[in-house]
């Protein structure tokens, strides 16, 4: 992570929302290349600071220190304690606080001082004018796609007509999701072609429709035109997708795939590992996006080889939404993993069906997606 944040604070602070907010403000200038260290402290340790710095025994709000290292570009400090008696008193939310404040020192670290001067004050508030547009120009947090391929595999175990996908789709909707997800496989193990048309018709936000590149399931996207569809890889006696779409081998196929949809007017994505080849080969394609397959850092066996797999998935994000494709990801995703991904803000939605569907057996649907979101969200 290019933004550090340490918190020394005796009650816990949810950074997810600062975490994304600081990572883009840094990409948009930049920075992303460069570590900046956030340190979240109490009215006590700040005012140590200021008094050992910069000779003023108090306790201020937030304060930086710039580095002169090609690594490190700076450090900020906040005061929880002073942030959060400002959000109460200017009517805001603790989080959002924590970002102005953050824009603030990095506004410090960018050079500018409103200490020094009315001329310097003017130009610090329309550097942070300008961080603070670079925000409301994204969707900060990430969407939440559900996949309801799962509801539908219960059905076929009996043969016969519930449960319903189309009402699963529905309750998700309503829950919060911001998209729904079916996947059409060849061989329609779970989901039906009937599924998959009578979801388009209900579907109030968005529909992905997963489905291999074969002439069959173009020629059906292209009939029901879901809002997006995504490539993935199919085996026959697979239980559940099992790995990315080896792109870089397919590449021909694949832009001829992704050529045909786009002349349906449907936007694609390809379902891929998080690999240098495969993101390169599936921007040659066309397709505007990539699902990152998070498959093998959900099944690490040890934090070793997580964060291992964190990494990895962190910096091909990185190269993805550098090189202009929107960036998804998915598999093996749980209400035990997600977090630490949630934080990457180069990751604009989450795809999410197993660990979801099994929840809402002990939970109810409605529940177990509020519960995924406010893991996704911070809500």
């Amino acid at each position: 992570m290019p933004v550090c944040i340490l918190v020394d604070y005796p009650r816990p602070i949810d950074t997810l929302f600062l975490q994304r907010c600081a990572d883009i403000l840094l990409r948009s200038k930049g920075l992303h290349q460069r570590e900046v260290n956030l340190l979240l402290t109490d009215n006590s340790t700040i005012e140590q600071f200021n008094s050992r710095w910069f000779n003023r025994p108090w306790p201020t709000n937030v304060i930086s220190f710039p580095m002169n290292d090609p690594d490190c570009f700076g450090d900020i400090v906040i005061s929880i304690d002073r942030a959060r008696e400002e959000a109460e008193h200017g009517l805001t939310t603790l989080p959002n606080r924590l970002v102005e404040l953050f824009i603030h020192g990095l506004a410090h670290l960018l050079g500018e001082d409103h200490e020094l001067g009315p001329e310097h004050a003017q130009r610090m508030e329309s550097l942070e004018f300008e961080l603070k547009k670079s925000l409301f120009r994204r969707n900060i947090m990430a969407d939440l796609c559900i996949n309801v391929d799962h509801v539908a595999t219960i059905r076929q175990a009996r043969g016969g007509v519930e449960p319903e996908p189309v009402v699963a789709a529905g309750i998700v909707e309503l829950a919060g999701a911001d998209g729904v997800v079916v996947h059409l496989r060849e061989d329609r193990r779970h989901i039906q072609d009937r599924d998959v048309r009578l979801i388009r018709e209900i579907v109030q936000t968005r529909l992905t429709l997963e489905m291999a590149a074969t002439d069959e399931m173009i020629g059906i996207a292209s009939e029901i035109k879901p809002d997006i569809v995504t490539l993935v890889p199919e085996k026959r006696q697979e239980l559940t997708t099992e790995g990315g779409l080896d792109v870089a081998s397919l590449e021909t196929s694949i832009t001829e795939a992704v050529s045909r949809l786009h002349d349906s007017g449907i936007p694609v994505s390809l379902f891929i590992d998080a690999e240098r080849e495969q993101i390169e080969a599936a921007k040659r394609t066309g397709a505007e996006c990539i699902e990152i397959h998070t498959g093998r850092y959900a099944d690490a066996r040890n934090e070793e080889t997580r964060d291992k797999e964190f990494d990895m998935i962190v910096d091909m994000a990185r190269l993805a939404t550098d090189l202009g494709l929107r960036v998804h990801a998915g598999h093996g995703l749980n209400y035990q993993n997600t977090g630490r991904l949630a934080a990457v803000s180069e990751i604009v939605e989450f795809s999410i069906g197993h660990s979801i569907i099994s929840r809402s057996v002990f939970v109810g649907i409605e529940r177990a997606v509020k519960e995924m979101l406010a893991i996704i969200k911070g809500c």
